[in-house]
């Protein structure tokens, strides 16, 4: 392995492969903190669970916004969905939007299930998307049409809970990390995280139908998107 010093690691003891595979592992895998350290330990890093933490914080988001640059033009059917989480022992509500190939668009943590807040996804999704869907797909909530008729009238809408596996399914990776997180600490945690661990989920996701070839050239394609992201050498 050859250490690249990258600006953005200067004044950190370890060098940019260290800190990108050690966020890699924490927002790709239902791993815990405690389990990341001690997979470097492996290797014989020495760093905390405290360290990989604070890794993940600063730069994250930055990462996370640079793949979204880099993925696909999202697909012009939206799933949209909604499911209950408990964060420090409330109920709060994960709104998440995903495409017709199933990449996830985006996520809203939120206190309410009520027409406000799907205006809030809604809006959300109009300025990070930059553009509307030609259907938008949900459960029976009459929150999602009280919105569209706001947000996006001109929009084909359909309601019926057969239709919106896809979106339902992409909950289940949140629900695997909240049992290794024991569930979230605040909704800005829960927001920072999911927000993360959604687009690197995305660059590395497994296309449907495909076979042992198409996927070992996709992955290859993530690694090398990952290593431009980060600006670290591939491989650790």
């Amino acid at each position: 392995m050859h250490s690249i010093h990258h600006p953005r690691y200067a004044r950190h003891r370890f060098p940019a492969e260290v800190i990108s595979h050690a966020v890699w592992l924490y927002f790709r895998f239902p791993l815990s903190l405690r389990m990341v350290e001690e997979m470097l330990t492996a290797r014989g890093i020495e760093v905390s669970h405290e360290t990989v933490r604070q890794w993940a914080m600063k730069f994250g988001q930055d990462f996370a916004k640079q793949i979204r640059r880099r993925l696909p033009a999202p697909g012009d059917k939206w799933h949209l969905d909604e499911v209950a989480i408990s964060i420090a022992g409330r109920k709060h509500w994960l709104w998440r939007a995903v495409d017709q190939h199933g990449a996830v668009l985006d996520i809203l943590v939120q206190s309410r299930r009520n027409a406000k807040a799907a205006k809030r996804l809604l809006r959300k999704l109009l300025k990070k998307q930059g553009m509307a869907p030609r259907v938008m797909i949900t459960d029976k909530l009459a929150s999602y049409a009280a919105a569209k008729r706001v947000v996006m009238p001109g929009v084909e809408h359909r309601q019926h809970k057969g239709l919106n596996n896809r979106a339902e399914n992409s909950h289940q990776p949140t629900r695997r990390r909240e049992r290794i997180m024991k569930c979230f600490k605040s909704a800005g945690q829960a927001q920072r995280f999911l927000s993360v661990h959604d687009q690197v989920a995305n660059l590395f996701r497994r296309r449907a139908n495909t076979n042992a070839a198409d996927h070992r050239r996709s992955r290859a394609h993530a690694f090398r998107v990952w290593s431009e992201v980060t600006g670290a050498a591939p491989g650790l």
